[in-house]
């Protein structure tokens, strides 16, 4: 019988939390290993909420809890300190109902032999707390408090303070799950047949909390899963039908798709022979071709140059806080320069594999200039072949009545920089925080 709203999938949830807190590990890799094969679908999905809930809004969580206990809770008690923070998260983010996350919170204390004998303590601080729970996690100064200090203090540089604001409320929301169809021309039928919003850009929008893998169209491949900025930096190259292209950094598949479903013939390339297994199965799936390589994008070269190279590379990820909230306990803001490093290296590794009268885009889903706008320009200075390429509205947009809206996504260089604050009014609302530039070499 599934447990839905009962312990098995808060107990495994307060393992994921751990994982990610305490042993640094991302959330989709606690996943692999957290007890979750024990539960049903629907538990691990909850399970998985769950845990992404404690993370996003961990900030103002804490912030409360510090201030209803004399001192916080040893470490070794640390099964206590999470069911206090899950009980405010699920009450103050989720809605559900304060006394049933109370006596959660209790009875999961108590399964732990450390923490057992703070039960009490549990008890009534999580009372006080859940209380006061919808309150303090609501409005700008919570999402303030959810933004990890170096991180604001950088955005609020690049884009201000409202914008910062904005962005930091829109990444406190559940991503929505967002599908590329395989056929363009088929978008239309998806999005009756799984009841999705048709965005300004193609991208089909579904609600939170949708089954992908039980989906319409899923088993036959007639799309897959992929944010609406991660699908538009492939977007930039044009038509490529017949032409030959280079997915750098490639896993988990997303782009390599797009490219082979433009009809490209596709090189897909990461260093994670594990990941490609993923990219894999992906393709297996959509029925796309590609040849798949494992290697180092910095070390390995072609036999010939492509005419297209698609550059998705490594960064801090703070764009995707939405989709990915353990990133922002994960990441230092050492990260930045050190992701800034490798992501010139590969540009310039990138550069050297395309062809005369070939493109290449770079894309991060960063929201930080240094992840961006600052990669490339230097690249565009040191690079005197180089030449920048401007987005258009026009090429992001689905049907000519989607241009205007289609504007804000592009900047005044003509490069593409996506944030979580924009489309707010799209069911569920945002996007990932992208930035994609295009160059072309001369013929």
């Amino acid at each position: 019988m599934s447990d839905v709203h009962g312990l098995a999938p808060r107990r495994a949830a307060l393992r994921l939390v751990s994982h990610v807190l305490d042993d640094g590990r991302s959330l989709d890799a606690a996943k692999a290993d957290a007890g979750l094969a024990a539960l049903t679908g629907p538990e691990r999905a909850r399970a998985g909420d769950l845990a992404a809930a404690v993370l996003r809004w961990l900030g103002p969580v804490d912030a409360l809890l510090a201030e209803l206990m004399r001192a916080p809770i040893e470490a070794k008690a640390r099964a206590a300190r999470d069911a206090l923070r899950l009980a405010v998260a699920e009450v103050g983010a989720l809605g559900v109902a304060p006394h049933a996350a109370v006596d959660a919170a209790v009875r999961l204390t108590k399964e732990e032999r450390r923490s057992a004998k703070l039960s009490g303590l549990v008890n009534a601080v999580a009372r006080r707390a859940t209380e006061a729970a919808p309150v303090r996690l609501s409005g700008a100064e919570a999402a303030k408090a959810a933004t990890p200090a170096w991180l604001r203090r950088r955005l609020v540089k690049a884009y201000g303070a409202a914008t910062t604001d904005a962005m930091a409320a829109a990444q406190l929301k559940a991503a929505p799950l967002d599908l590329t169809p395989r056929d363009r021309a088929e978008t239309a039928r998806w999005a009756e047949a799984l009841g999705a919003e048709i965005l300004p850009t193609g991208t089909l929008r579904l609600g939170e909390g949708a089954q992908i893998t039980a989906a319409p169209g899923y088993a036959e491949g007639a799309w897959w899963a992929q944010d609406a900025a991660a699908a538009l930096p492939a977007r930039l190259f044009g038509p490529l039908a017949g032409r030959r292209a280079l997915d750098l950094c490639a896993a988990p598949g997303g782009k390599t798709m797009q490219l082979a479903a433009m009809g490209a013939e596709v090189t897909a390339l990461d260093m994670s022979a594990q990941r490609l297994e993923r990219l894999r199965e992906n393709l297996a799936r959509t029925g796309l071709r590609a040849e798949v390589v494992a290697a180092d994008a910095r070390e390995w070269r072609p036999e010939a140059p492509f005419d297209a190279v698609l550059l998705d590379a490594p960064c801090t990820g703070v764009g995707t806080l939405r989709r990915h909230p353990d990133i922002a306990h994960l990441r230092r803001e050492s990260d930045v320069a050190q992701m800034a490093a490798l992501q010139d290296a590969l540009l310039d590794a990138a550069w050297s594999m395309v062809a005369p009268g070939g493109s290449l885009v770079f894309c991060t889903c960063s929201l930080l200039p240094e992840e961006g706008e600052a990669r490339a320009r230097g690249f565009a200075a040191r690079t005197p072949d180089a030449r920048p390429t401007p987005a258009t509205a026009e090429a992001l947009a689905a049907r000519p009545e989607d241009v205007e809206v289609c504007g804000p996504l592009v900047d005044r260089r003509g490069w593409l920089r996506c944030r979580p604050d924009l489309w707010p009014d799209l069911r569920p609302g945002g996007l990932d925080g992208f930035f994609a530039a295009r160059f072309d070499k001369p013929a």
